[in-house]
């Protein structure tokens, strides 16, 4: 989940060429809520600013949503900032881990997701 629309489309082609089933993308907080029903993601990747949102709200969020649907998402913060910038907010959170959005590909989803799938 990401707010900038350019980003979107070359995130989902990229990880789509690398072997990665995109089910869906979405703009803000409400669509990607929405959408973790009914598409059931094992993992979102979600921008840590959201222009009005914060993605560590969000990942707050979908850890709750996780508890009501019995539906396992693993969320993955992501941000052009480096991961020492944000590393206290990341630990706190829910989520999975951070990647720096330079540094985004399958392979670095599959390391960081590894250690939770054993």
């Amino acid at each position: 989940m990401d707010d900038s629309a350019k980003f979107l489309t070359v995130a989902q082609q990229l990880l789509t060429e690398q072997g990665v089933g995109v089910v869906g993308v979405a703009f803000d907080s409400s669509q990607a809520l929405t959408q973790l029903d009914v598409l059931r993601p094992d993992v979102i990747l979600v921008d840590v600013g959201l222009g009005d949102e914060s993605g560590f709200d969000l990942a707050e969020r979908i850890a709750g949503h996780n508890g009501s649907n019995g539906w396992p998402t693993e969320t993955i913060l992501i941000s052009t900032r480096t991961e020492e910038d944000l590393r206290d907010l990341v630990e706190d959170s829910p989520a999975a881990g951070y990647l720096e959005k330079v540094a985004l590909s399958a392979q670095a989803i599959r390391n960081l997701l590894a250690p939770r799938c054993r």
